[in-house]
């Protein structure tokens, strides 16, 4: 056997073993941070029921119990029921489902990835084109897109989220591109500054003596490098997109009923709060704050971890 057919049978092994070294590598840093830790098991028990919604729970998000509305906590109901009846926890597990891990498109469409990934992906594409094509190319393209940007970023974010899903109407979809929208100019910024430092580096000089188009230089150059700033913000993202969407859905202006939207449910069950039903109010309100604080003690480790690195 000849040495190009040894290498070209080690190949394969060579890329395995440097996958699983890229990989055990990252999760030593994930988990040498207790920070960290915290907020990955937090995010994973949220993610796990939302995966897992089928098997957690016995009751549809819709099945209705006539005979205990507003109920607190029980066996056959471990977290109570809303007013129709309805199984909080099945709620809250669905509700999961639909922030982290499906997008209902229409009643029979649903794309995998949540509503609030795919709005902070979305709000990563167009930020990252954005602050990249102006780091890297400067002067006149730079000053507009930066004082177009500053602009959507005088209004409120509040108030630009309800301009957006007003004029659009309610849907999974609107709120996906009123998270995007939203979302850009602070992605552009951001990368924008990584761009001004980074295009001074030899390797920029490098590629654009050997003749490199723009887009090369951007996407291929200067983005991977970087990937780790951006990668911890877009956890955050996260996180403040599930804030809106809740937001959102407090206002009416949510995922449609009878969809199990967490912050409708809210909407709905303070109602009840003072006639000594709690429950229906309380328990999205702690899933929301629960999965926006592990995502920003995720983030918060692994950025405290690769500055130590660094």
């Amino acid at each position: 056997m000849t040495t190009n057919e040894h290498t070209a049978e080690a190949a394969p092994e060579i890329a395995r073993r440097g996958i699983l070294k890229k990989t055990g590598g990252a999760l030593s840093v994930l988990f040498a941070s207790k920070t960290a830790t915290i907020g990955l098991i937090i995010v994973l028990f949220w993610v796990g029921s939302a995966l897992f919604a089928p098997w957690v729970t016995k009751y549809s998000p819709t099945e209705q119990d006539w005979k205990a509305p507003n109920q607190g906590p029980s066996m056959a109901h471990p977290l109570g029921t809303d007013e129709l009846g309805r199984d909080l926890w099945s709620r809250l597990a669905y509700g999961a489902r639909i922030v982290l891990v499906v997008m209902p498109v229409t009643e029979k469409i649903w794309l995998p990835g949540g509503t609030a990934i795919w709005g902070v992906f979305a709000s990563l594409l167009f930020g990252a084109t954005l602050g990249l094509l102006g780091g890297y190319r400067g002067g006149w393209t730079d000053e507009i897109i930066m004082r177009l940007l500053d602009a959507m970023m005088s209004i409120p974010i509040i108030l630009l989220y309800l301009i957006i899903v007003a004029a659009m109407g309610a849907s999974a979809v609107n709120v996906v591109i009123a998270i995007a929208i939203v979302g850009t100019p602070g992605v552009a910024r951001l990368v924008r500054g990584l761009a001004l430092d980074i295009r001074t580096r030899d390797y920029i000089r490098a590629a654009e003596t050997r003749g490199e188009s723009t887009a090369y230089i951007m996407f291929v150059e200067i983005l991977p490098n970087a990937k780790g700033p951006i990668i911890i913000d877009a956890m955050l993202r996260v996180g403040y997109a599930i804030f809106a969407m809740g937001t959102l859905g407090f206002l009416g202006l949510g995922l449609p009923p009878p969809s199990p939207d967490w912050g409708s449910m809210v909407a709905k069950g303070r109602e009840f709060i003072l006639s000594g039903s709690p429950w229906a109010a309380l328990w999205p309100s702690l899933a929301i704050a629960s999965l926006v604080v592990g995502l920003n003690l995720l983030a918060d480790g692994l950025r405290e971890e690769t500055m130590r690195y660094q």
